[in-house]
């Protein structure tokens, strides 16, 4: 028999070691989107749900090719460790990406990373003590959401319109936080094609927001997966490219190549860059350099400013689909129509709960994500985001004719009901359930 207060025996039901886990674990917890991919896999649901990229658009040749020619001449190096910071060729061409969007900086200030997920979590991992405060969009990246949690910080929404985040709602937020003692360690912030709003911050309110920022002494996270996947013109150049100080940019080749590789980077002033090496050297040694020659000799040998062209048409073609598609079936609700990136958010009527709503829908063989996913307050319920970049225009036209099915569905149920008492329970949480202004 085991001796009072070991492990097992302080343990729940399920989990006998549940009492020894550490504090931060409490934040970590599977998030919508990844819950859904078990159901929406499944060939006959058309799955709106998650953003994978459409990687049948690639050349598999010019793929192969690469992998073939970086084991026939650099093989050694390849199957080996590698440095902290990353591959200093890939490093290199990682700063003729970026200028694509004004961006400059040096081989020394660029840090190659798993993913910009990654990144995103070392990021956090240096600045984020129990407590402090992250500012984000409403809503944003759930999986930000996910990361900021895993590290015990305190997310506080801002509101955005259609001409992205609103500078007057930051200095306001900025101005309560600090009110009450509250300590803000970044803004977190994603300007191009955001996620999964699909808006873009005007280049008019870009610099506002970076003196506001600077004024306060808040550093500025820049996350910009999409930002080179537009489809009539490109977005603003980055915020980085205004302010090289006090902007850390997240930059991924999951989007642009294929998110298998595993590549992303982080751009940052120099001190940060070498604790940032530190943090990645703790946590995983070095990042793949297979991986990353591999992305090199594609960077090399093929032409990949065509191929983002390429992504660009098929994804381009995709949202035309959905956005007709909506018109359609849904013509009395309200979207956004992004202009380059993987997503639509779809605001439903105030009294649907796009969370009960989603057994339905995979009943119907259609996926989509919940708003709530992207809210950290518990926002969100009578939206959802559609994601386009995946599925075949046919496929997009069928999924929202069955999604239309399920939405008209609960609201013939609220008409048919209205006045009997037995919805006030479903619209109880209708305070906290507002998407952000005018994205509606």
């Amino acid at each position: 028999m085991e001796e009072p207060g070991t492990p097992r025996s302080v343990g729940n039901n399920l989990d006998p070691w549940y009492s020894n886990y550490a504090e931060r674990t409490a934040g970590l917890s599977a998030s919508e989107v990844r819950a859904l991919f078990a159901v929406a896999s499944r060939p006959e649901v058309v799955s709106l749900a998650g953003g994978m990229p459409n990687v049948s658009a690639l050349p598999h040749d010019v793929i192969t090719d690469s992998i073939a020619r970086v084991m026939r001449e650099q093989g050694a190096t390849a199957l080996q460790y590698g440095s902290g910071a990353g591959q200093p060729v890939l490093r290199e061409q990682i700063l003729e990406v970026m200028a694509l969007e004004g961006i400059r900086g040096t081989v020394d200030n660029v840090v190659t990373t798993v993913g910009s997920q990654q990144a995103l979590d070392l990021v956090t991992k240096l600045f984020i003590d129990p407590g402090d405060v992250i500012l984000a969009e409403a809503p944003s990246y759930v999986g930000a959401i996910g990361v900021f949690r895993s590290y015990q910080a305190s997310v506080v929404h801002v509101a955005m319109d259609d001409d992205g985040l609103i500078p007057d709602a930051l200095r306001q937020t900025i101005a309560q936080l600090r009110g009450q003692g509250r300590r803000i360690k970044f803004l977190y912030t994603i300007p191009n094609f955001h996620n999964p709003a699909g808006i873009t911050l005007s280049a008019e309110r870009r610099p506002e927001i970076l003196e506001i920022c600077r004024a306060n002494e808040i550093l500025v996270v820049e996350d910009n997966p999409y930002g080179l996947l537009y489809f009539d013109h490109p977005a603003p150049d980055a915020l980085r490219s205004i302010d090289d100080e006090g902007v850390i940019y997240l930059g991924s080749f999951s989007k642009t190549l294929a998110p298998g590789f595993r590549v992303g980077w982080v751009l940052a002033p120099h001190a940060i860059r070498e604790k940032l090496i530190l943090a990645a050297e703790s946590a995983i040694l070095s990042p793949s350099a297979f991986s990353q020659l591999t992305v090199a000799e594609y960077l090399k040998t093929a032409d990949w400013k065509g191929q983002i062209d390429t992504f660009r048409g098929v994804y381009h073609e995709r949202k035309k689909a959905m956005v007709s598609a909506l018109a359609e079936y849904l013509p009395d609700l309200t979207w956004t129509d992004p202009n380059g990136g993987f997503y639509v958010w779809l605001s439903l009527p105030d009294q649907l709960d796009s969370k009960q709503m989603l057994p339905r829908a995979v009943k119907e063989l259609v996926a989509f994500t919940p708003g709530t996913a992207f809210f950290a307050d518990g926002r969100g319920r009578h939206a959802m985001r559609l994601s386009f970049c995946h599925p075949t225009p046919e496929n997009i036209r069928v999924g929202i004719r069955r999604l239309a099915t399920v939405i008209n569905g609960e609201i013939d149920l609220l008409e048919t009901f209205a006045g009997t008492g037995m919805l006030e329970s479903r619209s109880s949480d209708r305070h906290v359930s507002t998407p952000p202004p005018n994205l509606n």
